[in-house]
């Protein structure tokens, strides 16, 4: 019987992977349910391993899909360079007909007064520009005791003529059901939205409802749930981020940190007079940390149906330009940022190349400062 084997970040290089290819006990747990290159069945993304591989077997799997792909350590650095040309030479007329309708300078406008970020324009020139993009990720189950409930999407997809990037970080919470299932349909759900195209922040919002009440009916009973911050890099000149909970993204641009997603904390006055807007309390319990009908640490989250009635799964939904001054996107659940301010998370990376050794380094750091959580980070770069 065949399984998907999840890659869980153990060695740095292939070949401290050959010199000991042995893998800890401890670590096995990992391999089964912490994260995977997301992919359709029979796509190169899934390494496909029999359920009764030993650790050694897993090693040699997984060095030769390395050595294949040029992967280096925790996550996989992808270069779109070579398809971004396939698609120029394909297109060599391209005037970027997604997101928006054409304005009169030939010039793409993004416009829903709506939503954070504003307008956004991708003119003819921007689309021109040659940049090699690269991501990495990397996790690390808590000392929680209720196993690892983290699980996160790395994967380019092409649609409609466009390279995608699509990055996710799942936090699940009393069980790891939702955020697998998040894994596994979110972006599928967002991307077969019909107004995805032309109106982007629409399709997240319903897609989010949408998978939440599937969820709700087939998925998780009163209690599990899970947090979502979810990005769409469109042809590496759009980032569309949408998020609930308190997982965060962060973009960094000229060394500057500017935080692109919203933490849904009931200590917030706005998300307070959400959940009573709605009937419900917000109280504070042992830890000193605001809760949901004294239950829950987040007024937004996928599942939860014993508080749905007093939270949301409405995301934030914001849209980005990324231009020449962009040098990193990042993306990690609360474990790292409850000790971890964003100014400290870009300082901690600063001259690091290679963006799995980025992710890496800061869940290390996450870890030093005491963090018992489960953590998961993804870092993408703009070189």
């Amino acid at each position: 019987m065949l399984g998907f084997l999840r890659i869980f970040p153990v060695r740095r290089t292939a070949a401290s992977m050959k010199a000991t290819p042995h893998f800890p006990a401890s670590l096995l747990f990992a391999f089964n349910q912490a994260c995977y290159l997301r992919g359709k069945s029979g796509d190169q993304d899934i390494i496909k391993i029999k359920r009764t591989s030993t650790p050694d077997d897993v090693a040699s799997v997984l060095l030769k899909e390395r050595e294949r792909q040029g992967v280096y350590g925790a996550g996989r650095d992808v270069n779109s360079t070579a398809e971004r040309e396939e698609d120029d030479a394909e297109n060599e007329d391209y005037n970027g007909d997604y997101i928006g309708a054409k304005d009169e300078d030939n010039s793409e406008v993004v416009n829903d007064p709506e939503e954070d970020g504003g307008d956004v324009e991708v003119s003819n020139e921007d689309q021109k520009q040659q940049r090699r993009v690269s991501c990495g990720f990397y996790l690390v189950e808590g000392k929680m005791k209720h196993g690892m409930e983290d699980y996160l999407v790395v994967e380019n997809r092409k649609m409609d003529g466009h390279n995608l990037g699509l990055y996710a970080i799942f936090d699940g919470h009393s069980g790891r059901e939702v955020a697998e299932y998040l894994q596994s349909h979110l972006f599928d759900n967002i991307l077969s939205e019909p107004d995805f195209w032309k109106n982007p922040v629409t399709a997240f919002k319903k897609a989010y409802r949408d998978t939440d009440s599937d969820i709700l009916e087939n998925v998780v009973g009163a209690r599990g749930g899970s947090t979502a911050v979810t990005a769409i890099l469109i042809d590496q000149k759009l980032l569309v981020m949408a998020n609930v909970g308190d997982s965060r993204a962060i973009l960094i641009q000229r060394g500057k940190v500017k935080q692109i997603t919203v933490d849904h904390e009931p200590e917030k006055k706005e998300e307070r007079d959400l959940v009573e807007s709605k009937g419900g309390f917000v109280i504070k319990r042992p830890g000193n940390v605001p809760r949901v009908d004294g239950q829950l640490a987040m007024t937004r989250a996928f599942g939860d149906a014993k508080v749905k009635d007093h939270i949301t799964v409405e995301p934030n939904v914001t849209i980005e330009k990324i231009d020449k001054d962009t040098d990193s996107i990042i993306l990690a659940s609360d474990g790292l940022w409850k000790v971890m301010s964003n100014e400290e998370v870009a300082e901690c990376i600063r001259g690091i190349e290679h963006c799995n050794k980025a992710a890496e380094e800061l869940i290390t750091e996450s870890l030093m400062r005491g963090s018992p959580d489960d953590i998961s980070c993804v870092v993408v770069m703009f070189h």
